[in-house]
């Protein structure tokens, strides 16, 4: 039997270095899935539990791994459920590419079963590159370049197989007239900008005495030339949420996370600085930048197309982040003034202390605070932690401390729900060797989490580290979105769309043949994460925390707090005590000294 253009298509997957692939059977990609039974299997397909869980698993194998990730779908309604993963790669710069199937070519336009037109579907989220190979000599260029403008654009493609083309015989392109051969591999180049560019962008940062660094993923592989900057300009140094792990959290001048979900020392770094450098980020929300004329800025991202935005910058510099730095550190004169630095340092010891406390507040009957601030201690050497959407995100920018090598992430851009524990399936095939952590809440477990823990159940034989733990904060509520309805729009919580069923979560995963920990107590709280992080297979532990803790942002405004109050007078039902958790938690901002381990709630 003759190579089919499935059979092809996989040994070229193969060539490429493609290991796994994630993905959900239908018969729209019966060839393909025929060809994976004659070649063993080989890249391996991960079984997901649905297309758009796929697509998370295949973004957070790429971003813990830091390489390409794949997935396929059938035709139809599995080419359609895996958008939603894959618009959360393309917003948050990560390379994936999609192998979907499609009807016959002879069906086409005829309204057929499953017919979408999914190269219109996908020229969005594929807008990149996206290509429909109709013909078997098409297929190597077609994959090729998928696959080629997906790594060096950090972006999603996709490439779709009609059902018949997949059983084809396959030929090579001919040396022969409108045939396009291809090959395979590529070579990166970390390109860095011109010397004139440089020294303009010293100036500006020799200029001030108040130096302010934000930085992003896209910094992830220049974090000692980072150091060096900031130590040069006696800098502090933000972190954009996609960012977290590039620096240790342990540097006395690292201000932790910027933004809604950021801290308070970030906060005054920026409202504070006299210059701003930005490497590998792009920050989207403007009000927590320098005021506009107060700082002189220069950027640094390697994607031209992402260069001058956020902020006025004077100078936009084009360039691998490492290289570029490093072409920029013996043009930059070392600060000796080192007050602001002193300053910036002051501001993060004081949070760590503000954050135990407000870690240290009863609630009723947990602080979800307390739950990330017992664990942050605990994190493993090595530690891949992810987060889902919604308040538990919080608690994972403000409370966890990363180490050197600890890997963290979540859906930055798109902020969707769910992702937080297919990332973290995904980082187990990445690497299965280090342990991972989903941090996520009741709502994205009920949304598709339940049947995540299948796939880990299913899996994790496979790996050398079997340790997947899962934190669920059970609130019976959709609690970001409560916050968001009070503080945003000054409405009170909206039961019928915000209360959840209850559900078993740590009771499921036993059923299954998972570990689960249901923890009612704060006394409980460190010696279950302990016991999870101590399991021979992925566990769950159930926290039952209290909803009316409030996500206070770094710098609440007045509008917000007006709106909130509107709120509880317009009658939510939880008033009382949002009003009571409120008070305790923004108390712990105006008490003096380090209560590191104390309770203030009285």
């Amino acid at each position: 039997m003759s190579a089919t253009v499935g059979d092809y298509l996989l040994a070229r997957l193969r060539e490429w270095g493609v290991e796994d692939v994630f993905g959900y059977a239908g018969d729209g990609i019966n060839g393909l899935l025929a060809a994976w039974e004659r070649a063993g299997n080989e890249p391996r397909f991960i079984q997901a539990r649905h297309e758009e869980l796929a697509a998370f698993e295949a973004c957070g194998y790429a971003k813990f791994g830091r390489r390409l990730g794949v997935c396929t779908a059938t035709s139809g309604p599995g080419a359609i459920h895996l958008l939603n993963g894959l618009y959360d790669a393309k917003l948050d710069h990560v390379p994936v590419v999609a192998i979907v199937g499609q009807t016959n070519r002879s069906a086409m336009g005829g309204s057929y079963q499953q017919e979408v037109d999914l190269l219109s579907l996908y020229k969005d989220v594929a807008s990149e590159y996206v290509q429909m190979v109709t013909v078997p000599q098409q297929l190597p260029n077609v994959l090729d370049r998928a696959i080629r403008i997906a790594t060096a654009r950090r972006t999603v493609t996709a490439v779709i197989v009609p059902a018949d083309v997949q059983e084809m015989a396959y030929e090579a392109p001919e040396h022969a007239f409108k045939m396009v051969p291809s090959s395979l591999g590529a070579s990166w180049s970390a390109p860095v900008p011109d010397e004139a560019d440089l020294r303009r962008a010293a100036e500006v940062l020799n200029s001030g005495s108040r130096a302010a660094i934000l930085v992003g993923q896209g910094a992830a592989g220049a974090a000692a030339e980072v150091r060096e900057v900031a130590d040069l300009l006696g800098a502090g140094v933000a972190k954009a949420l996609l960012g977290k792990d590039v620096l240790p959290d342990d540097l006395p001048y690292l201000t932790g996370a910027i933004g809604l979900l950021g801290t308070r020392p970030s906060y005054e770094l920026m409202q504070g600085c006299d210059t701003l450098l930005t490497v590998g980020s792009s920050f989207p929300y403007t009000q927590f930048m320098p005021e506009f004329g107060q700082a002189r800025a220069v950027q640094i991202d390697a994607d031209p197309t992402m260069i001058g935005m956020r902020y006025p910058y004077e100078v936009n510099l084009v360039g691998d982040a490492a290289a570029t730095l490093r072409a920029l550190i013996p043009l930059l004169h070392k600060a000796k003034d080192r007050s602001w630095r002193d300053e910036v340092e002051s501001n993060v010891t004081r949070w760590w202390e503000v954050m135990d406390r407000r870690a240290a507040v009863d609630a009723d009957p947990i602080n979800p605070e307390y739950v990330f601030h017992e664990l942050s201690p605990l994190l493993p050497d090595g530690a891949m932690i992810s987060s889902d959407s919604g308040s538990a995100a919080n608690w994972y920018a403000r409370h966890l401390r990363f180490r050197e090598g600890m890997r963290g992430s979540l859906s930055g851009t798109l902020a969707t729900m769910c992702p937080g524990l297919p990332y973290a399936v995904g980082a187990k095939f990445a690497h299965p060797d280090r342990p991972a952590i989903a941090l996520v809440g009741d709502g994205a477990m009920q949304m598709n989490g339940i049947n995540e823990l299948i796939t880990a159940g299913m899996y994790h034989g496979e790996w050398s580290d079997p340790r997947l733990i899962v934190g669920v904060l059970n609130n019976g509520d959709l609690n970001q979105v409560t916050w968001e309805l009070r503080a945003m729009g000054g409405s009170p919580q909206f039961e019928p769309s915000q209360r959840l069923p209850d559900f078993p979560y740590a009771a499921f995963a036993e059923l299954i043949g998972l570990h689960g920990i249901e923890v009612r107590k704060p006394e409980q709280v460190a010696g279950a994460w302990q016991r999870a992080l101590e399991s021979d297979r992925p566990c769950v532990v159930e926290f039952v925390t209290d909803p009316a803790v409030p996500p206070i942002p770094p710098h609440a405004t007045w509008d917000q707090m007006v709106k909130a109050s509107e709120s509880i007078v317009r009658g939510d039902p939880d008033r009382w005590n949002v009003i009571k958790q409120g008070v305790k938690t923004k108390m712990q901002e105006m008490l003096p000294g380090d209560a590191a381990g104390k309770r203030h709630d009285r």
